[in-house]
């Protein structure tokens, strides 16, 4: 049984090894980490060049997870990712032939590049962990993870994520610029690697990731903080800028995260700020903007934020 501190020692494991490759993004890798643990799939969003596909690689490798990365395009087909059966003259019959999708780490990049119905492919994949085809269901390695990047400037020829599909990542992240200090420190490692490649050794396996999952489980969470996370779920459904609210998956995905958090700053339970600190990449994405606060340029971040202000903190027991 793996504990708490067991957790924390080898998140910070994990994240020291990515970051000797990527720099000053401590945050969002320890979010992405999170969603891992907690058996969530991730949405990266964020303009091109800001490393989203390095750390998606750098974290399957430190994690020593298999990787496969699929570009999505407009002609990518639902069997160009799942798989597909095919004639063996051999053997005399057909056999399938498993696609990109049978790995742990999944790399879905420029995912809103894909048709709807090449995007529905990994909808069975993200929510049962198995895929059908031709009526055989075939199970996913485990654990099973979705990490998907899309651009948020550029929308000729791309097809925008239905609902549905969005609903089913446990977070959405952003990476940002460097500052000119970390920008610096990227040249000067590229310069001392003295290769465009990058090696990343392995600090864990599928097993002790497993294991680590299993952990979470035991970390505590007060009823008190329970109502608090449904409240400020429930405020969003009633939020006059926002046409839709976030569904009890947000609800979920908010302990999910919250609980994962606490285990990778060393605590067996759940604080107030651990709620606060992974809200908004937990339901950000789930909220629909009323039509009139599009032109606004509103952010659904901003009212998250706002809502946070607006709910009080529960007085835990010492």
């Amino acid at each position: 049984m793996v504990t708490v501190e067991e957790v924390e020692a080898k998140g910070e494991a994990i994240l020291a090894e990515v970051e000797t490759v990527i720099v000053g993004k401590r945050e969002p890798l320890t979010l992405i980490l999170g969603a891992i643990l907690a058996g969530g799939h991730v949405l990266i969003e964020d303009y091109p060049g800001l490393a989203k596909t390095l750390a998606a690689r750098c974290l399957a490798q430190a994690l020593g997870l298999s990787f496969r990365r699929i570009q999505f395009t407009p002609d990518l087909l639902p069997s160009d990712i799942v798989g597909t059966h095919v004639f063996r003259r051999d053997a005399g019959k057909f056999e399938f032939q498993p696609g990109p999708i049978f790995a742990q780490i999944i790399l879905a990049d420029e995912i809103n590049r894909a048709t709807p119905k090449t995007q529905s492919a990994l909808l069975e994949a993200m929510q049962e962990n198995q895929v059908t085809v031709e009526g055989t269901t075939y199970t996913l390695p485990q654990p099973f993870v979705v990490l998907a990047t899309q651009n948020p400037i550029e929308y000729e020829g791309t097809f925008p994520l239905p609902e549905a599909q969005v609903d089913r990542f446990l977070i959405r992240v952003r990476f940002g610029y460097p500052s000119p200090e970390e920008e610096t420190e990227i040249l000067a490692r590229r310069i001392a690697r003295k290769q465009e490649e990058v090696e990343m050794r392995a600090v864990a396996s599928a097993a002790e990731v497993l294991a680590m999952r299993r952990a979470l489980e035991e970390v505590f969470v007060e009823p008190a903080l329970l109502r608090y996370m449904a409240e400020v779920v429930a405020r969003t459904r009633r939020h006059p800028a926002l046409a839709l609210g976030a569904s009890p998956r947000g609800t979920l995905a908010l302990l999910k995260m919250s609980r994962a958090w606490a285990a990778l700053h060393g605590r067996d339970f759940v604080i107030p700020d651990d709620v606060k600190a992974v809200a908004v990449p937990a339901l950000s994405h789930r909220l629909i903007l009323s039509p009139e606060l599009w032109t606004r340029e509103t952010k659904p971040e901003e009212i998250v934020m706002e809502i946070l202000a607006g709910v009080p903190v529960p007085k835990l027991p010492a």
